[in-house]
């Protein structure tokens, strides 16, 4: 029988057949997939081969085959640093959730976050949440963060799940999709998706005031069917997004306002730091590319695994505007 992954708890995993029923299922031994050193060999969205095992008490499943995934998105694992973790699978569209001070968002963890989904192959939209929340400081740091992106091509969506704003167009955006929600634990994911389904009645919880940070309520991957012909994965808040197998060589590629500037370079193997006559650093200097894009691509070059996770925006824009003096 086969079916799609609907929730994993790194032992058990819900899958939903093509019928329309939900059968728990195991893992049938160790799957070793090609080239993936994976924590999770099974992810929400993998659609997958079953059996079913009727014992006295219920039925089963156990699970021998995955099948080739069109897709899939990963950060590095929280504890084994040369394998990776995969958050889901098989996705059509995701939805970063960020929000400026409640917590704050860095352009570290966007941009880690977007390399990653353009190295996949899986389109990113920008969702400035909890908009009514600004003062007029916050205000003017989420509209340039937005014009930012909006110039190198992300479509940025500003939304209040509390106040049901920009929530229609978000919808709108998800109909007949697989669509999956990131972002840090706090930044309102589920109060989102209850927006947008008020009868999954996901749990929430506030942000605590002493530390800005979010408290995790979604403790694993979950695929939830929606009633306007849409599917969506809720994940669990993410602290860190560690990049995982990229040569240093291609990183700059997964920036697209530097690749578009790439075979500009006078030298092909270019890495954009001390090279001369480099087309992204010329760019750089004429404002035509922002500094907190270029901090994190020469932090992602470097393997900066650790500070990115602490940093703040605001140190970025005070970088840019120290260059510019």
């Amino acid at each position: 029988m086969t079916g799609t992954v609907y929730k994993s708890t790194g032992s058990w995993y819900t899958v939903k057949s093509e019928q329309g029923d939900f059968i728990e299922c195991r893992m049938k031994g160790k799957f070793r997939i090609k080239g993936i050193k994976s924590t999770n060999p099974i992810a929400v969205g993998d659609i997958v081969d079953y059996e079913l095992e009727e014992t006295s008490d219920n039925v089963t499943g156990t699970i021998h085959k995955i099948h080739d995934r069109k897709n899939y998105i990963v950060r590095k694992s929280v504890n084994l640093s040369h394998q990776m973790h995969i958050i889901a699978s098989n996705i059509d569209r995701v939805f970063l959730l960020i929000t400026i001070n409640n917590p704050p968002t860095t352009t570290s963890f966007i941009d880690r976050f977007l390399v990653t989904a353009e190295a996949y192959g899986i389109e990113t939209i920008l969702v400035f949440n909890k908009i009514d929340t600004f003062d007029d400081a916050m205000l003017d740091e989420q509209l340039y963060l937005q014009y930012i992106y909006q110039e190198i091509g992300y479509q940025c969506l500003r939304v209040s799940a509390t106040q049901n704003k920009g929530v229609e167009e978000l919808k709108q955006l998800m109909i007949d999709q697989v669509t999956m929600f990131s972002g840090h634990s706090g930044v309102g994911k589920s109060t989102l998706v209850n927006a947008l389904e008020p009868t999954l009645q996901l749990k929430t919880k506030t942000i605590s005031e002493q530390s800005k940070q979010g408290q995790h309520t979604t403790t694993f991957a979950e695929m939830y069917d929606l009633s306007f012909n849409a599917r969506i994965i809720d994940t669990p808040g993410i602290k860190g997004f560690g990049i995982v197998d990229m040569e240093k060589e291609e990183i700059s590629g997964y920036f697209p306002e530097f690749f578009r500037l790439k075979d500009q370079c006078k030298f092909n193997n270019c890495l954009h730091k001390e090279e001369p006559h480099c087309a992204i650093k010329a760019a750089l200097d004429n404002d035509e590319i922002a500094w907190s894009r270029y901090n994190s691509y020469l932090k992602i070059l470097e393997g900066d695994d650790e500070h990115y996770r602490t940093d703040n925006y605001d140190e970025d824009r005070k970088a840019s505007d120290e260059s510019r003096k």
